[in-house]
């Protein structure tokens, strides 16, 4: 059996050597290139059309989503691998959707890493459990159902006309924290704004 070809996609020098390393030293696997930015990777998968590619999400000059896209756009018979560090919904569904054959944190161990590189060489999907339990979640759950308890007192505040500052206040906590949490709101009710939040949460009872 041919060894399964790779393209390194990340803005790490570091990382892309460890990769490279772990990769090389192991049978079945060659490593064809690596990439800096979604940009080199869609101009080298394109030229090298290896069988698997693992690909960071945040780079400068090209993200991850937007290379996985053109990739996909373009045809090419590429599985790719996304392994990166974050696993918040704005960056797994993104990716998923863009069409990544899998998702894995760089945690992983590397036995895991090597089973998952074959799994998506041979078109299966492959997600970390932590993703695979998120998406199961999401897809159970009506969306805004799983704020916290803090993300719904933050929520009411801010459907009162309170400010970040005032909410600081009342809740005891810090303003960079308020901002946390509206974050997090926005991305579990899929909007982009304080009001828009209001809205989605009374439209699905979130609040009463």
């Amino acid at each position: 059996m041919p060894d399964i070809t790779l393209l390194i996609v990340d803005d790490h020098p570091v990382v892309r050597d460890g990769l490279r390393g772990m990769f090389t030293s192991a049978p079945g696997f060659e490593v064809l290139a690596e990439a800096a930015d979604g940009r080199e990777a869609v101009a080298l998968a394109t030229g090298l059309r290896p069988d698997v590619i693992l690909m960071d999400l945040r780079m400068p000059g090209g993200n991850g989503v937007e290379a996985i896209t053109e990739i996909i756009a373009r045809g090419l018979p590429s599985k790719i691998l996304v392994l990166t560090t974050y696993d918040t919904d704005s960056d797994t569904i993104p990716a998923i959707e863009a069409g990544a054959t899998g998702y894995l944190l760089k945690d992983a161990p590397r036995d895991e890493l090597f089973t998952a590189v074959r799994a998506a060489a041979e078109g299966r999907t492959v997600l970390s459990p932590a993703i695979a339990s998120r998406l199961v979640d999401r897809v159970r759950a009506p969306q805004g159902s799983t704020l916290s308890a803090r993300e719904r007192e933050v929520l009411r505040l801010v459907a009162k006309g309170t400010g970040n500052r005032e909410i600081a206040a009342e809740l005891f906590i810090s303003q960079a924290t308020v901002k946390t949490h509206l974050t997090h709101i926005y991305e579990k009710l899929g909007v982009n704004d304080r009001a828009a939040a209001v809205a989605a949460a009374y439209d699905r009872g979130i609040l009463g």
